[in-house]
Parts: structure tokens; C-alpha cells; sequence
């Protein structure tokens, strides 16, 4: 069993099922954001420190209610904080043609921002 699923279901039999996360949109891709923790989104414009508001909201569960937008939710904002920006670990392309000679070798790091998340408002 992964450690996320473990983390989620502990939390919810001590919480009584009750607790807040949103699911959000930045960079093209989909991020579950819950108050205090870090999550890592594609690289962002904002300096270490710094916050930010993330618009695009595409559902909210506050306890036992759930909202979700068509597609996004205009009266719900997820603020957070930037702590840390950095590049992933290192990926190799390697492109090969067999019988021709042919092999290039190239690296790639993603650059990424860790963002923590400080509020959810409805």
C-alpha cells in the first residue's frame, strides 16, 4: 500500500472525515492542494518567499460538501507560499539509429517550484 493512501486514510479516520483540499490547475497540470502542506508545480515567475494565488480551482471539499466548477470555480482561491525553487533530478535522451553510426545523448533537469499551501477560501 503507497504511503500517500496510508497518510490520507489515517487523517481522515482522526479528523472524523472532516478536513479541507482543493484540486487545482497551474503549469497544465492538476495538483491536490490541502492547508500546510508543500506541493511541487512546474517552475513559476515568484522569488522564494513570495506568495501566490492560484485561480484556477477546479473543485473544493470542505469536510462532507464537495464542489465542483464547469470548469473551475470562481468564488474559491488557494494561496500559498513559495519556499523553494530548484531543478529535478537528471533524465537522458538518447537517440539511436541502428547500422548508421548514429547515437546523440543528451540531458534534461525540469525546473520546479515547491509552493506552501497557507489558505483555502471559499
Amino acid at each position: 500500500m503507497p504511503r500517500i493512501a496510508l497518510g490520507y486514510r489515517l487523517r481522515r479516520v482522526l479528523t472524523g472525515g472532516l478536513f479541507m483540499y482543493a484540486i487545482i490547475e497551474t503549469g497544465g497540470k492538476q495538483y491536490r492542494a490541502e492547508e500546510g502542506k508543500v506541493i511541487r508545480v512546474e517552475k513559476l515567475p515568484q522569488e522564494k518567499g513570495e506568495t501566490i494565488k492560484f485561480e484556477k480551482v477546479l473543485m473544493c471539499v470542505n469536510g462532507e460538501e464537495t464542489r465542483v466548477g464547469k470548469p473551475y470555480l470562481d468564488d474559491c482561491r488557494v494561496e500559498g507560499k513559495v519556499v523553494g525553487c530548484g531543478r529535478g533530478r537528471k533524465i537522458i535522451v538518447f537517440k539511436y539509429k541502428p547500422k548508421k553510426n548514429y547515437r546523440r545523448k543528451q540531458g534534461h533537469r525540469q525546473p520546479y517550484t515547491d509552493v506552501l499551501i497557507g489558505a483555502i477560501s471559499i
